[in-house]
């Protein structure tokens, strides 16, 4: 123990040299040194063994105790410094050295604050610990002298003796008053955390013995009832199962998990497992299906009015209906919608499902990369359940919804399995009759659930995966589709969503046609809607400040709503150039023109391209260039020209990284006209890959390109022969006013380009 200043305590001595140095104190003064001992197990201590500062201290009291043991009672007088013990043999007399405490000036209102300071600290630590009296928590109130009121609470702390040691090795007030708050501090947060952890164990205990307790009541009153046939979990999943309609298979299994169920105990974690595995089971839909829509007029009224254009989607889901009536039967195909963001991929699933009657259920892919996420995880796994699809049909409650498999291109793997290999077997109608989900663990048939996929772009989806299903291209919309879309379907949309009634708010054509024109540039209409949504808002604010306005848009007062045009079409240049040539380039936003231009400089046959260029777009520029060397007898370029000259190709929109092969023919013909001299028709555009002989390839994304090129203002337009084809497959609002021109070769495009001098 530690004794302070000021304290009144008494102990036990029986130790031969402590008895005889409270003899030889008895018979002087009365005056004790104590130091405490840093080791209690030690017998006889050295300096090393004891603490630097003790107290002087007055033994007040001696009493005799039986087997030949003391106790005194002391009070604490002063502090003071062991410097080291004298020779005597007897006893331990110790040299000391009384610590004088510094006389540091405090003023009064500084020791005001302090001695409160500690008294509300004090305050907190007594509310939290229930061992301390009353009387000491008012003593603590009522003394207002600094000294006195941090000697009174040391001593009365019920804390280990080490900490009362920092207290008394600390001789200044200040340095005092600072180890003394710590102290409280810490004292306060260990006892909080002790209370709310005895708090929360006490709460538990009494929820368990509370649970105990009921379940006990219940049993005996059922007992003395004699109620036999109460429902309980397992008896009501047996009256489930007898309303399943499922094969003997799956009935059978369910049974043996309810059997296997009722014997373990309730508190037990596998009872939940068990619980959820039956309950899943009994909420599949194993024969339960609902029955489509056979009217084939319906079903076309419904796809038509949701949606305009699209019309493979329309013809192909109409063609499944028929086949469907016909045979009674019919096997669901698997259609994947490819075709760039924005087109109506999803929202062409949910019309289908409308109009098939069928339940509808969104399976997003998007960054899915778990294999487990298709398949379910094993049941041995904590927190183990179904995968992705077996939920889509639990959800949908029948075994034959539209299931759309959103963004299937966008799927990826990792080291937990390859997720788009996982649905090789959901999607291959051979197969799919049989589908196992890990968690499951019985085969699914799903040859009823119709798949519809969507995807950006086939070339990110593995050709397994690809091999499955049938493919139909949603492709970019027309400027004409757009408002017919903008003016049936997104305006009204958005003039509910924001409240505006239909007499409140016109818009033009000739608006419409300019918001699709200067203030959007995508494949689809996403953009074009936020821009509906954009004027709605603004007009919903006029009409709420004043509730008679009726709006008007026009061309003259769009910019009031939308604010300056955002895009401008790169028209055709005015005047027929040398070594600048039109090409056709296709995006995900839909099709662009790209302005190529080449130029012809004094040097030593260096070739330069610029425009942040992929490798596959430099390498059919120099593909251009060695068919240009190999014929360069036919226009009479002289020898030496390629050695003296340089070539400089460039691209402008310099920060935009462009790749591909089909500007290839666009590329070898600036550079012709630049070399030769020769001007080209700037009325003329081109695409198409070229061959180190000056063939001409094909190339895709032709109806997106052709409608860039119709923007621009182009008349001619040059296409690879083998994309002769895809042009049937364009709608002729689009080819009408152009020239379309199939070529083989590349001479056959330069008789087009150039202008005959």
């Amino acid at each position: 123990m530690t004794i302070l200043p000021g304290m009144i305590a008494h102990f036990d001595v029986s130790r031969e040299m402590s008895l005889k140095a409270v003899e030889a104190a008895m018979t002087g003064e009365q005056k004790v040194f104590l130091v405490t001992q840093r080791d209690v197990e030690v017998e006889n201590p050295t300096k090393e063994d004891l603490y630097g500062v003790g107290i002087i201290a007055e033994v007040k009291q001696v009493i005799k105790l039986q087997n030949n043991i003391v106790r005194i009672l002391v009070e604490g007088l002063s502090r003071a410094v062991l410097l080291d013990f004298t020779d005597r043999a007897e006893y331990l007399e110790a040299r000391i050295e009384a610590c004088e405490e510094d006389e540091e000036y405090l003023p009064d209102n500084t020791k005001q604050a302090m001695v409160e300071s500690i008294q509300e600290t004090f305050g907190r630590y007594a509310s939290v610990n229930n061992r301390l009296s009353a009387e000491i928590k008012r003593q603590v109130m009522e003394i207002q002298e600094l000294d006195k009121l941090m000697d009174y609470i040391s001593n009365n702390l019920p804390v280990r003796y080490e900490e009362k040691q920092k207290i008394l090795e600390a001789v200044g007030v200040s340095e005092r008053y600072q180890v003394l708050l710590t102290l409280l501090l810490n004292e306060i947060e260990v006892n909080a955390i002790k209370n709310e952890f005895q708090a929360k164990v006490k709460q538990r205990v009494d929820k368990h013995q509370k649970e105990y307790l009921l379940r006990e009541q219940m049993a005996v009153i059922r007992e003395e009832l004699g109620e036999d046939h109460t429902e309980s979990d397992a008896d009501s999943y047996m009256e489930s199962l007898k309303k399943l309609k499922a094969s003997k298979e799956v009935k059978d299994k369910i049974k043996k998990e309810i059997e296997r169920f009722k014997t373990i105990s309730s508190n037990s974690s596998e009872s939940a497992v068990a619980r959820g595995y039956i309950e899943t089971l009994l909420e599949l839909p194993w024969k339960k299906s609902s029955k489509d829509n056979t009217d084939l007029a319906y079903a076309g009224q419904v796809l038509n009015e949701d949606h305009y254009g699209l019309d493979k989607v329309k013809e192909r889901m109409l063609e499944f209906l028929a086949v469907r009536n016909l045979t009674s039967k019919g096997e669901s195909p698997i259609i994947c919608l490819v075709g760039p963001p924005g087109t109506g991929k999803t929202s062409i699933a949910r019309s289908v499902a409308k109009a098939l009657n069928k339940e509808y259920v969104r399976i997003c892919l998007g960054g899915v990369r778990d294999e487990a996420e298709i398949r379910g995880h094993r049941r041995t796994y904590v927190g183990a359940m179904p995968g992705r699809i077996i939920n889509g049909l639990k959800t949908a409650g029948v075994n034959n919804p539209l299931m759309l498999l959103d963004e299937i291109d966008k799927v990826s793997s990792d080291y937990k399995g390859d997720t788009s290999s996982a649905l090789l077997e959901v999607l291959d109608s051979e197969q799919n009759n049989k589908f196992r989900d890990h968690y499951v663990e019985l085969p699914v048939d799903l040859s009823e659930v119709l798949f519809i996929a969507t995807a950006n772009s086939v070339s990110d989806i593995p050709k397994p995966l690809l091999d499955r299903m049938e493919l139909i291209e949603v492709t970019s919309y027309t400027e004409n589709e757009k408002l017919h879309i903008a003016k049936e379907h997104l305006l009204a949309k958005q003039m509910e969503k924001n409240g505006i009634d239909e007499s409140k708010l016109q818009i033009s054509d000739q608006a419409l046609a300019m918001v699709i024109r200067s203030y959007t540039r995508e494949a689809g209409v996403r953009g074009l809607e936020r821009k509906l949504g954009e004027i709605c808002r603004k007009v919903a604010r006029e009409v709420y400040e004043d509730k008679n306005r009726k709006v008007r848009v026009t061309c003259q007062n769009l910019e009031r709503y939308l604010g300056k045009a955002k895009y401008s079409y790169d028209m055709k240049n005015e005047e027929d150039e040398i070594g600048i040539v039109r090409g056709l380039a296709w995006t995900s936003v839909g099709g662009v023109t790209l302005e190529i231009e080449v130029n012809i400089m004094p040097g030593t046959g260096q070739f330069q391209l610029t425009g942040q260029l992929g490798d596959v777009m430099k390498e059919s520029a120099q593909a251009g260039i060695s068919y240009i060397r190999s014929i360069s007898d036919s226009y009479h370029i002289p020898k030496e020209f390629f050695k003296e000259n340089d070539i400089h190709i460039h691209i402008p929109e310099g920060a935009v990284p462009k790749d591909g092969p089909s500007a290839g023919i666009t590329m070898a013909t600036a550079m012709l006209s630049a070399i030769t001299k020769t001007k080209v028709r700037a009325d003329v555009a081109m695409t198409g890959e070229i061959t180190l002989r000056g063939r001409v390839l094909p190339i895709g994304g032709l109806k997106e390109k052709i409608l860039a090129a119709k923007n621009a203002g182009i008349h001619t337009i040059c296409i690879p022969k083998k994309n002769e084809k895809d042009l049937e497959e364009i709608s002729s609002e689009i080819k009408k006013g152009l020239e379309i021109i199939p070529v083989e070769r590349l001479e056959q495009v330069l008789k087009i380009a150039f202008v005959e001098s």
